[in-house]
């Protein structure tokens, strides 16, 4: 089953259980794809799921940092609540040595000298990671790998 299918029974297993809070937020996961869909007139795939799916929990993460910012717990709960339901369609997150061990592989595979190689680098991990790594933490773990070298 596509990760868009389990989308769309999870809505409905929502529906019947009356669990308004999931529904409301695997509803808003529904549009979000429904809309990349029709702006790119395209069918989607695992990967732009998983896509949509990161960008939403990057969303919710900055949502819940500005709320707690502000002093509204209360919406930064409500943030939290649909965090959970997002992070649930995520694959299992990689170990920060898994990590640093595809880091080092990249490094080693693209012949990257310093800094000024970063691109490459993270052009090769990209597609490697995306999903199973926060590739703000990648990026600095390959920075400090290349400051290194």
């Amino acid at each position: 089953m596509s990760l868009k299918e389990q989308i769309t029974e999870d809505m409905k297993a929502a529906m019947r259980a009356k669990d308004a809070a999931r529904l409301g937020t695997i509803r808003l996961l529904t549009a979000a794809m429904k809309q990349k869909e029709v702006d790119e007139r395209i069918e989607l795939t695992d990967a732009h799921v998983l896509a949509i799916v990161e960008k939403m929990i990057k969303q919710r993460k900055d949502s819940i940092t500005q709320f707690e910012a502000g002093g509204r717990q209360d919406l930064a709960d409500i943030e939290k609540a649909e965090l959970a339901v997002l992070s649930a369609y995520m694959p299992a997150a990689m170990s920060e040595a898994e990590i640093q061990a595809e880091v080092a592989a990249a490094v080693a595979a693209t012949g990257a000298a310093g800094p000024q190689d970063m691109g490459k680098v993270m052009g090769v991990l990209k597609p490697k990671l995306a999903g199973r790594a926060d590739m703000t933490a990648v990026s600095a773990l390959v920075k400090a790998a290349l400051s290194k070298a």
